[in-house]
């Protein structure tokens, strides 16, 4: 059961559900090649939310170490990622929006990691662009 300010969200098949308490901290658009190959994805959406505000409401996410101090989750049965943990952020759980039941109520913020973009994706949004993380 999803309290009230809390956003759910779930994996393609629904065995991984989770839900995320109050506003993020950020939302932004990651180009890097990781989280490009992590999602087989030009980029990949991620918001940033205290961990204490995250909860799994059903099944156990796989894990994966995708690089040195990088933790990557997704569901084993469909293959969806779900987050993102970084020994850089340890307070901090990333969640890939477009896993939201309503990924269209979180807005980006910026784009990050854009020096690794692939040179294709032309994205006129406004936003603010860094060359790594927004965070460096």
């Amino acid at each position: 059961m999803v309290a009230a300010g809390e956003r759910e969200g779930h994996c393609l098949c629904g065995a991984i559900r989770y839900a995320v308490q109050g506003d993020p901290i950020w939302v932004a658009h990651c180009h890097c090649e990781s989280c490009r190959r992590a999602n087989s994805a030009a980029f990949a959406t991620f918001a940033g939310f205290r961990r204490e505000n995250f909860r799994l409401l059903a099944g156990e996410p796989s894990r994966y170490a995708s690089s040195p101090g990088v933790r990557r989750t997704f569901c084993a049965r469909c293959g969806s990622p779900i987050t993102y943990e970084g020994e850089r952020w340890p307070d901090e759980i990333h969640i890939h929006v477009p896993s939201l039941e309503d990924p269209l109520s979180l807005k980006p913020q910026a784009h990050v990691h854009v020096a690794e973009q692939l040179a294709w994706i032309h994205l006129a949004d406004g936003l603010p662009r860094h060359a790594t993380s927004s965070a460096s």
